[in-house]
């Protein structure tokens, strides 16, 4: 149906990356590096962190465009859920490396900096709970959360303006239903209704996206 097939420029960017076109690269690089280092810094809180993630997103896209099902969605979503993903990965890498630092040593590097964010760089840490006073929970819980949030940002990133706009008269002006729809120039009834579709949308940031399984010799959790 011509309501399954991607984008005219979903399809053709897939096509010239997989002959290697290296001016393709750089056209999908300029339209989605901003998303995927936005992306990648909410999970991360780190911005050298955030930058190896942009480069590993593209890489693969770059190396894999046959990895893209276009039945599954847009090329952005596509690019989103990598970013996603890989980043979550190196957040969980980084976690694991801090719990397990020996007791009383300091974690360094970006690990320390994340640690200092998270709140997790404790003195007297309890020896039962690892280097950096952490449960395996507490670790899956911090990954959770900032899983979330990233989520939760490219929704409404993504979610159509009108609906955006009405979340943000609500959340950040702090505006009824009736306030918005005088704003908005819309009946009531519509911005009820526009406020009940974004937040449907938004709900979704708690359901986890689908694992995937790392492609053969990536070594990674692309």
């Amino acid at each position: 149906m011509a309501n399954d097939a991607p984008p005219r420029w979903d399809r053709r960017m897939q096509q010239r990356l997989a002959r290697g076109e290296a001016a393709a690269l750089g056209e999908l690089y300029d339209r989605f590096a901003s998303l995927v280092h936005n992306l990648a810094h909410r999970v991360l809180e780190d911005e050298e962190a955030a930058d190896r993630v942009t480069r590993e997103v593209f890489g693969y896209a770059w190396e894999n465009p046959d990895a893209y099902d276009p039945k599954q969605g847009t090329l952005r979503s596509w690019i989103a859920t990598l970013a996603h993903r890989q980043a979550v990965h190196r957040l969980r890498e980084a976690e694991a490396r801090a719990a397990a630092q020996p007791t009383g040593a300091q974690p360094t590097g970006n690990d320390r900096a994340r640690a200092d964010r998270a709140g997790d760089d404790r003195a007297g840490a309890d020896p039962a709970r690892g280097g950096a006073g952490r449960t395996q929970e507490d670790i899956e819980d911090r990954i959770r959360e900032a899983s979330v949030a990233a989520r939760a940002d490219y929704i409404v990133t993504s979610m159509p303006a009108p609906l955006r706009a009405a979340l943000e008269l609500a959340y950040f002006d702090r505006r009824d239903y009736r306030q918005a729809a005088a704003e908005l120039g819309v009946t009531e009834d519509e911005a009820r209704r526009r406020l009940r579709l974004g937040l449907q949308l938004l709900s979704t940031a708690n359901v986890p996206p689908p694992d995937a399984v790392p492609p053969p010799g990536y070594g990674r959790a692309l």
